[in-house]
């Protein structure tokens, strides 16, 4: 293996002992600091997860000449800024999604990515797992036949109202945090569809007592070459659904959870000829990820998301709110 990356991580998130300290452990990789707005939580977390050391501040983190990957797991509008002042320090950045608060600030991310030279992607780490490959080559192979439509649903049961998954400032909604990955998996299938696809119409739900803040909200899309698209997301939904549905004309496949493959590895195919479920493995999709990342920034193998892919993303991300009467997420002051 080559030289173990050297990651540091911003705040001291939940998320990140299955989304990166899991992944660095099972891949041989150093966390070697970890930085908190409350330097005992940071400490409190460094204890647990086997952190190296602490940082006083996320500034002193991305300072530390030892840090050479910045791991960015705050809250959403947290993101944009850090992944600035993270990318001018001229580090790799592994940012959780979206990238930034709205279009423009993510396109000041990618031509911040651009002057530093560093690696920078956002951890859409479903990508990276054998379901999500699977679907593809299913689709690619002709198998369901020319595709005609796809349904994404992810969906969670809602958070507690201080989640600040619920805070506009913050950067918070269904869309942001959930529907990201619906959108972005219907913008992966663009090889099979005759290029990209464009929105078409968008409705969603405030969440009540909070302003401005989707509860749901579902986008239809339309691609080249006639198929169409359903990504939608609820953040207050009876139970948690990550669902994948490819329809062909000749059949459809279908992954129950590939947001979270590690939960539910199937990919159920359905055809004339009859129905076959194919199970792709529980290792973590996390794990594939960071694997992916070291070996662009270690040897530079290419990876399928870049700073341009974030764009595009937050750029539909922006249209799909402002089609469902909401406007695009502030930029944090």
């Amino acid at each position: 293996m080559s030289e173990p990356l050297r990651i540091g991580v911003l705040g001291a998130a939940r998320i990140s002992g299955a989304s990166l300290i899991g992944p660095a452990r099972a891949t041989g990789h150093r966390v070697v600091a970890v930085a908190a707005r409350d330097r005992s939580r940071a400490e409190a977390y460094a204890a647990e997860h086997g952190v190296e050391r602490v940082a006083g501040s996320y500034a002193e983190l991305i300072a530390d000449p030892e840090v050479e990957v910045v791991y960015n797991p705050l809250a959403n509008g947290l993101h944009g800024p850090w992944n600035l002042a993270a990318l001018a320090a001229g580090k790799h950045v592994l940012s959780e999604k979206p990238s930034a608060s709205n279009a423009e600030e993510a396109a000041e991310v990618r031509e911040a990515a651009a002057k530093a030279g560093t690696v920078f992607m956002e951890a859409f780490h479903y990508l990276f797992h054998p379901v999500t490959r699977r679907l593809h080559e299913i689709l690619g192979s002709g198998e369901i036949g020319e595709l005609r439509h796809v349904e994404a649903l992810v969906a969670i049961p809602a958070p507690p109202d201080t989640d600040p998954r619920w805070s506009l400032p913050l950067a918070g909604g269904a869309l942001m945090d959930l529907g990201c990955y619906s959108l972005h998996a219907l913008r992966m299938l663009a090889p099979w569809a005759g290029g990209a696809p464009r929105l078409v119409s968008a409705r969603g739900e405030q969440r009540a007592g909070a302003p401005g803040v989707d509860e749901w909200l579902d986008a239809d899309l339309a691609f080249p070459g006639g198929a169409t698209g359903s990504a939608r997301c609820h953040m207050a939904y009876d139970q948690l659904e990550m669902s994948c549905r490819i329809i062909g004309s000749r059949g459809e496949v279908l992954a129950p959870n590939f947001v979270l493959p590690h939960r539910d590895d199937r990919v159920v195919v359905r055809t004339g000829d009859g129905e076959r479920t194919e199970r792709l493995g529980t290792r973590s999709s996390y794990t594939y990820q960071l694997e992916a990342f070291a070996d662009r920034v270690r040897g530079g193998a290419p990876l399928p998301l870049d700073a341009d892919d974030a764009v595009t993303t937050m750029t539909l991300i922006d249209e799909a709110y402002r089609a469902a009467g909401f406007e695009p997420r502030p930029r944090t002051s």
